[in-house]
């Protein structure tokens, strides 16, 4: 990443390169997805990160011809203000204005707001417009992205080989599931749909690669209509198997940037791929009705492919895509240092010459490796010491890490990457003697986590009613967290998968909780420069064995698929109801049934003594 004084000079570059243009832009909206409004992106994509040196994965940057801002959500607030420079300003998301209304309200009239067309997608570009439209300020879609041209150093494309995706790991064909999409489109008078969400396109049609550090996804795009099924996709990627493959599959592969050319045909009916297929307005339903409508999703498909079709002609549909995909179905002073609570300085040097960050990451990744079908980690793993503990989403560097310090806590949020699916976990942890505090806070932590787990609640009830579950116990202590407390996870895909999710966000409104969806349960509660404590398991949603049904609605509980213990002595157990009691000790017991056929003696002994039953502190 380049130095403070290169981005100042990078910002200056932008500015020359705004006053410039035809017309002269007044502002430039930087964002941090990519043109498929991805959550994480290729190092070339990182054009918010490049500008702003934040590192962030979420956030947005607006470059004025005075200012500089970057809006982030409360998992970032303190990584942005160690990130950023004198020259920014941090703008808290759910605090400060949105950057829509701070436009209107600071930028004069007429004011000109370049974007890339291929970064912002539908729904935000119409956000923005409606805010603009107050002052008659323009959204400008720009023909070529401005801070490419500053990026002098931008790092180039890599042709690495897409992967046909087994049925085995995939669960279904490729041919049955175009066929039940086709049917999805049928009902909502679509002849075709677009796909620009690279999970959607990566499960569509069985393929995985490696484009994107820890999603194992392929920069491509999809149009599928009534008769036939595209893939746009760089062909340097695509090795003689998968060529075939597609082939079999009636698919046509072509590259990449065609996909704008192709949704121009598309909507003029003229889109034709090598299987014999009728116009887009001939096509009929079974009852003879016209279907032509072309579907996108206005949450992901960007406004340079939604530019290409005309208004009337579009449905704007969340993907059908979304719920198919979500529904699935040692001897060392750690080990001592776990269970008891002996003053860290009788070890503390043993610990430090041994253990930073950076090492007990790679042993945890070291371990996965050696389990079938690792393809590598989900997300870069979350290793963190005490106040780096605080910084949600922390990443370790090896250069500047902490070392493990039996006087601090130790959080670690990791997962990995398998043909057979994906995972993600969190753990906090003490290898001294914790105080009452911190213990006081884990235990709200772990109470939140209970809470949610043991939930029961009828079929249509959404993430953002069951959020409040996993705060109340934090909440009556005065805590709280600022991320959300649940997010779906794909199987061999993103380790954040939509379209579902716990949060306080009005978002984790939009889509009910079913049963197979996977979600995870992460309550947690951080200290600026003192500690962060997290607790992760990933849930699957099941139907719940309830005594009654009132309304005839069907319920819905949790079932937990991830089996770590909690550390005993960082639980408050005075704290803890008889039935939280209860729950944790029966999953220890599960722990144990679990995990001992999978270790040997000496894991076996640790697992032992972490899985001990608690009891009610006297």
């Amino acid at each position: 990443m380049a130095a403070p004084a290169a981005r100042d000079e990078n910002l200056d570059a932008l500015r020359a390169l705004m006053a410039a243009h035809s017309p002269p832009l007044h502002a430039l909206v930087v964002p941090s997805e990519d043109a498929h409004q991805s959550e994480y992106v290729s190092e070339r994509d990182k054009r918010r990160e490049f500008i702003s040196g934040f590192t962030g994965s979420a956030g947005l940057a607006l470059i004025t011809m005075k200012e500089a801002l970057l809006w982030t959500d409360g998992r970032y607030f303190l990584q942005a203000t160690q990130q950023l420079s004198a020259c920014w300003k941090l703008m808290r998301i759910g605090e400060d204005l949105p950057v829509e209304m701070w436009i209107a309200e600071n930028l004069s009239d007429d004011a000109v707001i370049g974007i890339n067309p291929w970064c912002v997608s539908v729904d935000a570009a119409q956000r923005y417009e409606q805010a603009f439209s107050k002052k008659r300020q323009m959204l400008f879609q720009l023909s070529s992205d401005l801070v490419d041209e500053v990026w002098k150093d931008r790092p180039p494309v890599k042709p690495l080989p897409v992967i046909v995706h087994p049925v085995e790991f995939a669960g279904r064909s490729v041919s049955e599931k175009i066929t039940e999409l086709r049917e999805k489109l049928l009902p909502e008078k679509a002849a075709a749909i677009i796909l620009t969400a690279l999970d959607e396109v990566a499960w569509l049609y069985n393929i995985r690669g490696s484009d994107v550090d820890y999603s194992p996804v392929v920069h491509s795009y999809a149009i599928v209509t009534l008769h036939d099924a595209f893939f746009y996709v760089d062909k340097r990627k695509v090795t003689a198997e998968v060529e075939k493959y597609m082939a079999e599959n009636g698919i046509d592969i072509k590259e990449y940037d065609m996909v704008a050319t192709d949704a121009s045909l598309l909507a003029s009916g003229k889109l034709k791929g090598s299987a014999v297929g009728g116009s887009l307005d001939g096509d009929k339903d079974i009852n003879g009705t016209a279907n032509s409508k072309i579907w996108i999703d206005s949450g992901s498909c960007c406004l340079a492919l939604y530019s290409k079709l005309s208004s009337h002609q579009i449905l704007t549909l969340q993907s059908p895509i979304a719920l198919p995909k979500a529904v699935k179905m040692q001897e060392s002073y750690g080990a001592s240092g776990y269970f008891s609570e002996a003053k860290a300085s009788q070890k503390k040097e043993n610990l430090q010459s041994k253990l930073t960050e950076v090492s007990v990451s790679d042993k945890l990744e070291g371990f996965r490796a050696t389990k079938e079908h690792f393809r590598g980690l989900s997300f870069p793993t979350i290793s963190s010491v005490g106040p780096n503990a605080a910084i949600i989403h922390y990443k370790p560097e090896a250069s500047t890490c902490s070392e493990l310090d039996a006087d601090k806590i130790y959080l670690c949020d990791s997962g990995a990457q398998y043909l057979d699916g994906t995972t993600d976990i969190t753990r906090t942890v003490h290898f001294g003697k914790p105080t009452e505090h911190e213990k006081s806070c884990y235990t709200a932590v772990l109470k939140g986590h209970i809470a949610l787990d043991v939930a029961v609640f009828p079929n249509g009830t959404t993430g953002h009613s069951l959020d409040i579950l996993s705060r109340t116990p934090l909440w009556k202590d005065g805590l709280d967290y600022r991320h959300g407390t649940g997010h779906g996870i794909g199987s061999y895909l993103n380790v954040h998968e939509g379209p579902h999710l716990i949060s306080f966000r009005p978002s984790a409104r939009n889509v009910p909780l079913q049963a197979s969806m996977t979600v995870t349960d992460e309550p947690g509660y951080y200290e600026d420069g003192s500690f962060g404590i997290r607790l992760e398991n990933v849930l699957i949603c099941k139907e719940a064995n309830a005594k009654f049904n009132f309304g005839d609605k069907g319920y819905l509980a949790f079932e937990h698929i991830t089996w770590a213990p909690y550390q005993a002595k960082l639980i408050d157990t005075k704290l803890l109801t008889p039935a939280e009691i209860e729950w944790v000790n029966t999953y220890h017991a599960d722990c144990r049934r679990i995990l001992e056929p999978l270790l040997n003696e000496q894991e076996n002994e640790w697992l032992r003594k972490a899985t001990q039953p608690i009891a009610v502190s006297c």
